[in-house]
């Protein structure tokens, strides 16, 4: 299989987690490029799982679905880029494509899970240095046109989200010419270095970076270990005791995934200096609330069990939109109340599978 050199082809990596596979399905939609997706599905699934059309031939060890616009090739994305680094061509010498060079690239490649995840096993989270810090090394010397990095809602200090100290979060609580405080676990950490990494491509090395710091992202695709799917399912199936981690009083800002992928979107056509935005709704919502809501949609009144020993991170955390708003006049679509409907319907719907 061959591509037009004339094609934009871009380069998605991670792109079967949950934000990957959500950006894949919309540029396969709104545009008519081909897409490279790397990910070792670690966490991520098969695009025939996600895909309305999964038809597929094989070339070599890559997939290749809907008429050649989406390539698939299951892969550490350290071990591709130790590859394409050591051998720039060896995409086509190996597949026999003839395209020149990757247009925009989206690093969504990284160790991600659940609060669990975070706090229960750090040190492999911490991994994520190492994927960015090969990731921006690379695209410093091979220059895509354009780069989308995901940072993290989770680098914000959080000496800011406590009970007694929380604030909407603003990008300049932010600054790397001051103390920029304690982020969230290793996670964190690994986001801050990734935002300064894409100054340093943007003005060390003129590559064009936008960066984005999304806040609790949910969708009706989303899996069970996180913590929106989790509850809709339960309230799905009326459980009675209702669990929940911690008492259930901490907050989060939750945006709906197509909310976070427009935002996305716009970014990289409007950022280019490796600064970061806030992708969120502006409004704290605590898990009794979205309970009470999943709940309410099933038709009942759980009595609440509060589980103390499980991690649940700092007690509240949501975005200061107005920077997005007053610059890019950019505002979420979809309510917490019709996107947490979108899910419990989801839920419903497996259930009766």
């Amino acid at each position: 299989m061959q591509k037009n050199e004339s094609m934009a082809i871009h380069l998605v990596s991670g792109g079967c987690g949950f934000v990957g596979r959500n950006l894949v399905q919309r540029l396969l939609k709104s545009t008519n490029d081909t897409l490279f997706v790397v990910d070792d599905l670690s966490t991520g699934t098969l695009p025939e799982n996600w895909l309305a059309d999964t038809t597929c031939i094989e070339n070599k060890d890559l997939k290749i679905y809907c008429d050649g616009r989406l390539i698939f090739l299951r892969c550490d994305f350290r071990k591709f880029l130790t590859e394409i680094r050591e051998q720039p061509d060896f995409i086509n010498q190996k597949y026999g494509f003839t395209f020149s060079k990757f247009s925009d690239v989206y690093h969504f490649a990284a160790i991600v899970g659940g609060r669990l995840k975070i706090d229960g096993d750090p040190m492999v989270v911490a991994l994520d240095l190492s994927i960015d810090a090969e990731f921006f090394y690379w695209i410093c010397s091979y220059k895509p046109k354009r780069v989308l990095y995901p940072s993290s809602s989770a680098a914000y200090p959080i000496n800011k989200q406590t009970v007694s100290a929380s604030i909407a979060l603003k990008e300049s609580d932010i600054r790397f010419d001051q103390n920029l405080g304690q982020p969230d676990m290793t996670y964190g950490w690994s986001k801050l270095t990734g935002e300064y990494l894409a100054q340093i491509a943007a003005s060390h090395y003129g590559v064009s970076v936008a960066c984005v710091r999304p806040f609790s992202g949910y969708g009706e695709d989303q899996d069970l270990t996180y913590p929106i799917p989790a509850l809709a399912s339960r309230a799905a199936r009326k459980e009675d005791p209702f669990e929940v981690w911690g008492s259930g009083q901490q907050g989060r800002d939750f945006v709906h995934i197509d909310d976070c992928i427009d935002c996305i979107l716009m970014a990289i056509e409007q950022i280019h200096d490796g600064s970061a935005i806030n992708i969120g709704s502006g409004r704290l919502t605590t898990f009794l609330e979205i309970i009470e809501l999943f709940s309410g949609m099933a038709g009942y009144k759980p009595v609440i069990k509060p589980l103390l020993d499980k991690p649940v991170g700092v007690h509240s955390r949501y975005a200061d939109m107005t920077y997005v708003a007053n610059k890019f006049k950019w505002q979420p679509k979809i309510s917490v109340e019709e996107g947490m409907r979108r899910v419990y319907n989801a839920s419903v719907a497996k259930l009766t599978e």
